[in-house]
């Protein structure tokens, strides 16, 4: 099986290098494809090629993938996915321009520094090609996740925009803290937010600009800001309500 993977950053090459295939890279930047090629073993192709592959894998920015579903739909002879990270418009524009093919939307939960871990999957037209990849995937020892569109992108208002918001909230405003005067807590934000500004801001706010959850925390925080003490332990209880209806869910 030949695999063409359009978008040769960091989760590209996470994809390409977590499948057993023939590769082809292509990117906006020629230079990315080609090094992803020397990386990873393959080729790099023009953006523009009109080559065709058994699959194509789209791993580019989330604002960019219905355009880029659009422009290589074609090249994908069997099956289309999509890696981007939003579902519900992937998915949909998989089955606009590649309706007679295996189509499939992922979503790694981790960064590939991190790998392996759980994807998040939409079988939206499952096949052959589809199931060997995915298998692939598993191989390497990650976790597939089947979900749906809507549910997908429901949790990742508050799994990504509203933690990110949370972290980079605190960060913006913790002032430095001498080492004796620290506590396990203020650590443990801490850590967080050194985590998540070591990535890329752009992908970042294209999180934020494509789910809705950083509103929310906003919110919550200008309540708890502006709130007396009676009322503070009252959202102080929904918070540790909400604590145990979440571990529920997790079981």
């Amino acid at each position: 099986m030949n695999v063409l993977v359009v978008g040769a950053g960091a989760m590209g090459r996470w994809f390409a290098e977590s499948i057993d295939r023939d590769l082809a890279f292509a990117d906006a930047d020629p230079a990315v494809a080609e090094d992803a090629a020397k990386e990873l073993g393959g080729r790099a192709v023009a953006l523009d090629a009109e080559d065709s592959f058994d699959a194509v894998c789209l791993a580019v920015p989330m604002p960019a993938v219905g355009e880029a579903i659009r422009e290589h739909a074609p090249k994908a002879e069997r099956a289309l996915l999509d890696v981007s990270g939003v579902m519900a418009d992937s998915v949909a524009a998989m089955a606009e321009h590649a309706p007679d093919r295996e189509r499939a939307s992922l979503h790694p939960l981790f960064g590939p520094e991190n790998a392996p871990g759980n994807v998040a999957v939409v079988a939206d037209e499952p096949g052959p090609v589809i199931d060997d990849l995915l298998a692939d995937l598993e191989s390497r020892g990650n976790a597939l996740v089947e979900t749906t569109p809507e549910e997908h992108d429901e949790a990742m208002a508050t799994v990504q925009a509203g933690a990110h918001v949370a972290v980079l909230a605190f960060a913006l405003a913790a002032d430095p803290v001498p080492e004796g005067l620290r506590t396990p807590v203020y650590d443990d934000l801490a850590d967080l937010a050194a985590q998540v500004t070591d990535g890329d801001p752009r992908v970042y706010a294209d999180i934020q600009a494509t789910f809705d959850g950083g509103e929310g925390v906003a919110t919550a925080a200008r309540r708890l800001a502006d709130a007396d003490p009676t009322k503070f332990e009252r959202l102080y209880r929904e918070a540790d309500a909400y604590r145990e209806e979440d571990e529920e869910a997790g079981e």
